[in-house]
């Protein structure tokens, strides 16, 4: 039991890491008051530039060139979500417009650039260096608890758990967060106590692009241990119902993108757990797809975001 009991929660952290970073990135951005239904196309660029930076340099910095690479991600993320901020923000575009042209260019953008750097293929080579199993030291060694926590388990995971915390925080005591949140619900009224607006919506997209990098450099330095059109496949539409059914908080969308994830493990482990092992493995692997459906269905009507959330804010009125 103990066992079967570890399995399932190291493959379930694995799954989850992407998307608790995703999932965070998405409500700075929407605390912010910006739509962003770009996650998709930024984890493609996270995931492509984190892989392409492993196997260049993998070399060179050895084990610690996955964590090199959740930064080369975060960058890649951050460009995109520039392009993103300065549609809905500087040229008023349609959030979701802008959003669903970011999620159509980044992967075609990012195949182009795989069949240039690699021999007109259309994936990557499998990198050298990756995330890997992690045992904690100490932690690792308490029985019971140590074998299906500590042991075998997704760093990347704990270190996303950590961040939501901080993150939740950020947004809840500090000044900054708390501009970044009024900027979301009523920025007529934030802009006349002084706070720039624009700034605000930049820096809650930019670092909505930071975090959905990192996300897709995880999955892909974890799971896929290569690039091609299909490693993101639908993860950034699931960290986007992470984050509302986590009702917009860095910490219960951290939890919803755990429940993603072990919905996710259930097509991996499936078939050695007793109550579900004879459930056709066709139906465990949609079934992630159709969670994330029922979700967005039963909770995006009733769920209450940002007051001012996807509405475009012109300083002069």
């Amino acid at each position: 039991m103990v066992n079967l009991l570890a399995l399932i929660v190291s493959s379930t952290l694995v799954y989850s890491a992407p998307l608790i970073f995703t999932a965070i990135g998405g409500v700075f951005s929407e605390r912010s008051g910006i739509v962003n239904v770009g996650l998709e196309g930024i984890m493609v660029m996270g995931a492509f530039s984190s892989v392409v930076f492993n196997l260049f340099y993998a070399e060179t910095f050895g084990s610690w060139t996955p964590w090199l690479g959740l930064l080369v991600g975060a960058l890649a993320g951050v460009i995109i979500a520039a392009v993103h901020a300065l549609a809905t923000v500087n040229l008023r575009a349609d959030h979701i417009i802008s959003g669903t042209v970011v999620n159509l260019a980044a992967p075609a953008l990012a195949v182009f650039l795989t069949r240039v750097l690699f021999e007109q293929r259309g994936q990557t080579d499998i990198i050298r260096e990756s995330f890997g199993y992690f045992n904690f030291p100490v932690l690792s060694d308490i029985p019971v608890i140590g074998k299906i926590f500590f042991q075998s388990t997704s760093l990347p995971a704990y270190v996303g758990i950590v961040v939501a915390f901080i993150c939740w925080f950020f947004l809840a005591r500090t000044r900054f967060g708390l501009r970044i949140r009024a900027v979301g619900e009523n920025p007529q009224a934030a802009d006349t106590m002084g706070i720039n607006v624009y700034a605000m919506k930049y820096a809650g997209v930019i670092l909505s692009g930071v975090f959905g990098g990192i996300g897709g450099a995880v999955l892909s330095q974890s799971i896929s241990l290569n690039f091609s059109v299909s490693t993101i496949a639908g993860q950034g539409f699931m960290a986007m119902a992470a984050m509302i059914f986590g009702k917009w908080n860095p910490v219960g969308a951290m939890l919803a993108a755990i429940f993603f994830g072990f919905a996710q493990s259930l097509s991996v482990v499936g078939s050695q757990i007793p109550i579900i092992e004879s459930i056709d493995p066709v139906y465990l692997q949609i079934a992630p797809y159709i969670i994330t459906i029922i979700v967005l269905v039963s909770f995006v009507g009733k769920a209450s975001g940002p007051a001012a959330n996807g509405k475009t804010y012109i300083k002069s009125k």
